[in-house]
């Protein structure tokens, strides 16, 4: 990873040293201070002098010549990858069979835009990226390789062959389009999983699947469309597990790609859609792009039976610890949540929800998903003491403590134990999506609102 960023910082050959993972601290310092003085100080060799970024070779438009069988047992060809991953990995697909993108396909896919072939993916809007990098309209979109730029682009004919290899059909073109916009980048260490969301007319145009099973398989259009996500992670940002992505352990999100869609039939009165929310008008069809979801899927905190004696009559261990044993609802069932939402962690979080429990918080009192966002957010605050026996926030955030909290405008250290902080940035990180079956739960992704693209533009 640090060859990689030194090239594409165009420091190909800087020096660097490993610190031990494993060494206690203070014998870990002893044993890196004189070597890192040495390297600090012994001039730059005529190697290290060089300067210039890598740039991506521009292979052959054609990969592969050859028959459909010969061609299905290319695609699947392996690299064996050492440490740490020990064992092969393959070279042009996420693991499974692919369908193979032969010249008549990708010609067929091809029609499900307007945009030409050669054309280059590019920004169709002003960004800010990571590191406060800012993109304009037409700069094109670096793919990246974890968290940062790969320095690689690629066409719209590109993203075409991804959208044949995960068995998408033409009308989900503009949708893989706009998912490519992103970047397709996979989250670096720790378990970084990746998903897209989908918002507006599309849904329905397209027969996406925001019922029973909306996050499980058997959908047609729900697994392609989640998977051409991964394969142009692959293929056009260059993620190999074990090289530039280093999830421990990897995600099963990540296993074939997820894809869900927002029920917008199913928002109550005065609640918008994620296309609104986002700055969108209702009409216009958007996707989310999760680039980082930290710990996966949580649910299943209650049951569905003991949920409905909770709204229904004020009945059941729900009703038993918020003291309304005997009083109908509504009643706020985020309140059960929360206690787990931030014991082991810290940030945002996208609620996915079906319609009955979203109308049941209409009816407590959250007339907008604002209410509920604000209200999530004064859920979050804890003192600072707690706050200080928290893993992240020794890395991200205070700046080693040595920052200013925004709130206060003091610095971090001169804040007492009873100052009360909170775990989530902003309300408005927060996301809620209407969808699944008539079963009463809430599934919570570990990570808020991500970029959100037009697909409409690229149609």
């Amino acid at each position: 990873m640090v060859r990689q960023e030194a090239l594409s910082s165009g420091v190909p050959a800087i020096r660097y040293l490993h610190g031990s993972r494993t060494r206690p601290g203070p014998e870990d310092v002893d044993s890196l201070v004189e070597p890192i003085l040495k390297e600090m100080t012994r001039p730059l060799t005529d190697e290290e002098k060089q300067s210039g970024r890598w740039e991506p070779s521009r292979p052959d438009r054609l990969l592969f010549e050859g028959t459909l069988d010969e061609a299905q047992a290319f695609y699947q060809q392996t690299k064996y990858i050492g440490l740490p991953v020990n064992a092969p990995i393959s070279l042009y697909t996420d693991g499974y069979p692919i369908i193979v993108p032969t010249e008549e396909r990708v010609a067929e896919m091809l029609k499900g835009t307007s945009h030409k072939p050669d054309e280059l993916i590019v920004h169709q809007s002003e960004r800010v990226l990571r590191w406060g990098v800012r993109m304009k309209p037409g700069d094109p979109v670096a793919f990246q390789q974890g968290v940062q730029s790969s320095r690689r682009t690629a066409t719209v004919e590109k993203v075409a062959i991804n959208a044949v290899m995960a068995g998408c059909k033409p009308e989900h073109l503009p949708i893989i389009l706009a998912i490519a916009e992103s970047g397709c980048g996979t989250g670096t260490t720790n378990f970084p999983s990746q998903a897209v969301c989908l918002s507006g007319p599309i849904v329905k145009q397209i027969g996406l699947n925001t019922g029973c099973g909306h996050l499980g398989p058997g959908s047609p259009v729900n697994g392609p469309i989640g998977r051409a996500f991964q394969l142009m992670a692959i293929n056009l940002s260059g993620a190999i597990p074990g090289v530039n992505r280093m999830g421990c352990h990897g995600s099963p999100i990540n296993n074939g790609g997820t894809c869900f869609g927002e029920n917008a039939d199913g928002l109550p009165p005065g609640w918008l859609g994620m296309n609104e929310e986002s700055g969108f008008d209702k009409n216009e069809s958007v996707v989310m792009v999760m680039l980082n979801i930290g710990g996966g899927i949580v649910g299943s905190q209650f049951s569905p039976g003991g949920y409905r004696a909770f709204q229904k009559s004020g009945h059941g261990g729900m009703a038993r610890r918020f003291d309304v044993k005997g009083r109908p609802g509504p009643h706020n069932w985020l309140e059960y949540i929360v206690p787990g939402l931030w014991a082991a962690r810290e940030g945002a979080f996208t609620f996915v929800m079906v319609p009955e429990m979203a109308r049941h918080l209409l009816d407590y009192g959250f007339k907008s998903k604002d209410d509920a966002y604000d209200w999530l957010y004064k859920q979050s605050f804890i003192t600072i003491k707690d706050f200080k026996g928290r893993s992240w926030p020794d890395y991200q955030g205070t700046n080693g403590w040595t920052g200013i909290e925004k709130t206060s405008g003091r610095p971090w250290r001169e804040l007492p134990d009873d100052y009360m902080v909170a775990l989530v940035d902003d309300p408005f990180d927060s996301l809620i999506i209407v969808a699944g079956g008539e079963e009463e739960a809430s599934v919570q992704f570990g990570g808020g609102r991500g970029p959100v693209y037009s697909i409409d533009v690229w149609r």
